[in-house]
């Protein structure tokens, strides 16, 4: 199983990844060990997509990194 997440950074903004291992993944980000979210902590984890395969989450990873996707994300997943 795979996984599309969503972190919420200290700033405000979101970051998008994705991964095999949840746990793990997020607990390297709240450790401060991505380089894409150390100078941003605390993250919170936001939300998150269980898919079947890599493929599958390497297609959607940047789907919600932009346009659309990142306003559907937006609007379904930490919008109150």
């Amino acid at each position: 199983m795979w996984h599309v997440y969503f972190l919420q950074l200290h700033s405000g903004d979101i970051y998008v990844g994705s991964t095999n291992d949840l746990r793990r993944r997020f607990e390297s980000h709240r450790s401060g060990h991505v380089t894409s979210t150390k100078a941003h902590l605390p993250v919170t984890l936001k939300a998150y997509i269980a898919v079947e395969t890599d493929a599958n989450a390497r297609q959607l990873e940047p789907y919600f990194k932009h346009g659309s996707g990142k306003a559907f994300a937006g609007k379904r997943f930490w919008l109150p």
